[in-house]
């Protein structure tokens, strides 16, 4: 079984800045990709980044690129996503999801086949 916990949301004043975590288990068949998501209040759901298990690739989507970084820890089965320099329009649930194979960032989160808990980012001015 697929599992995903996503983690390390919370109250940030701007200028600051979060690491989110993303513990990931069963994903045992090939490669993955890890994807971060983020919805902010009243607004769709976007990825923002993955992580491909094939060469590490890592993609950001033009909208957080500079700010955001991902990184991976294999030996913990742990996907991070730094966040520099907050604003207040990065407030919004987190989320991390799961699919085989690889991808660059996707328009469909459909692609997506596992979903874990979202992690909310509430960034104060």
């Amino acid at each position: 079984e697929v599992q995903l916990q996503a983690s390390g949301g919370g109250l940030v004043q701007a200028g600051g800045s979060l690491r989110l975590s993303c513990v990931y288990s069963g994903l045992q068949f090939g490669d993955f990709v890890i994807g971060w998501f983020r919805q902010p209040p009243g607004k769709e759901r976007e990825e923002i980044a993955n992580f491909n298990s094939n060469k590490g690739r890592i993609n950001y989507a033009d909208s957080v690129k500079g700010r955001f970084t991902v990184s991976n820890d294999k030996a913990k089965n742990t996907v991070f996503l730094q966040i520099e320099s907050l604003e207040p329009e990065d407030t919004a649930v987190y989320y991390c999801a799961a699919a085989y194979g690889t991808a660059y960032i996707v328009s469909d989160s459909s692609f997506y086949t596992y979903w874990g808990q979202g992690t909310l980012v509430t960034v104060s001015s």
